[in-house]
């Protein structure tokens, strides 16, 4: 019997574009560098690609404060190369994931802008504004709430203040976001990386998030109220009713201020497929870096 999953089972090796490989003499790698490399990485033994992200970007956090989520920044190339890219891969057995982030755009995407417009915007609830901010602290430093003077009140965002969260909770943004899933799954990509996505959801109330001992503001506070909300199950459902619309795809979960309990609840064949440890990245030099040790994390899940 064939058990093989090629998400669970694959090597999976990411790429960071811009320095990957450049194929025109810009000193930036892009898309077509990728595909030159192709040969190179299956004959490695790799079977799957993820790429950090892509898509047109001021630049202000590397790339993850995305301007539009259907397009690809002119540095790396064009939808086209993105095309061709896909089509050379999968002739290769090589599949493609791309990484989603989705908790937050630019301020420089459209929806912003249209947003900050005015307060009668259309698209004025696509964001989280408040005349009034709580305690909230961002995870880059500083407030969680930047105001905003053309229309007098503070949007919230939890990374830099150039990556306003989007409201999750209005159903025209829910319904754009998903669409693009579908818009790169009609392209072929075969999975997603989703940056911080169990941030989607804040508390409906916006109550203060409690005190603790810590360093800096943000390890000041538990973190309560601003993330892991109950909503994000029914969308993790409604997501993978998505994917698996489509042949084989897979979703992974960047798990974001999670215990390893947390992590695993939002993995299963109505939810995620796999999720993101950080247990292996932080203080290293705790931890003993044997196999029983490891195993042993890996067993408590």
């Amino acid at each position: 019997m064939n058990t093989y999953l090629w998400w669970r089972d694959a090597v999976i090796y990411q790429i960071y574009p811009r320095s990957f490989a450049d194929s025109n003499g810009d000193g930036i790698g892009d898309l077509p560098g990728i595909i030159s490399r192709l040969d190179y990485l299956a004959d490695l033994g790799i079977e799957a690609l993820w790429l950090s992200p892509i898509y047109p970007s001021p630049d202000k956090d590397f790339g993850y404060d995305v301007s539009d989520y259907c397009n690809i920044e002119p540095r790396y190339g064009t939808l086209a190369d993105f095309d061709r890219l896909v089509a050379e891969a999968h002739s290769r057995g090589l599949r493609l994931i791309m990484d989603m982030v989705m908790n937050h755009t630019s301020d420089q995407h459209a929806w912003f802008q249209e947003s900050r417009s005015s307060r009668k915007s259309p698209k004025r609830d696509w964001y989280i504004w408040k005349d009034r901010p709580n305690n909230w602290q961002a995870s880059f430093g500083g407030k969680a709430w930047e105001y905003d003077q053309p229309t007098g009140q503070y949007y919230l965002h939890l990374f830099t203040k150039e990556q306003p969260d989007v409201n999750w909770r209005n159903p025209a943004v829910r319904q754009a976001q998903l669409e693009a899933f579908r818009f790169w799954m009609e392209r072929g990509v075969d999975g997603f990386r989703l940056d911080v996505f169990n941030a989607y959801f804040k508390h409906p109330d916006f109550p203060n998030n409690p005190l603790k001992f810590g360093l800096r503001g943000f390890d000041r506070q538990k973190h309560i109220y601003d993330i892991d909300q109950p909503e994000m199950l029914p969308l993790l459902n409604e997501l993978r009713a998505l994917l698996d619309s489509y042949p084989e795809r897979y979703s992974v979960g960047e798990t974001y201020l999670v215990t390893p309990q947390k992590t695993v609840s939002y993995c299963g064949p109505d939810k995620l497929h796999a999720a993101f440890s950080f247990d292996f990245t932080s203080n290293e030099l705790s931890f003993p870096w044997n196999p029983d040790w490891i195993m042993g994390q890996i067993a408590r899940r």
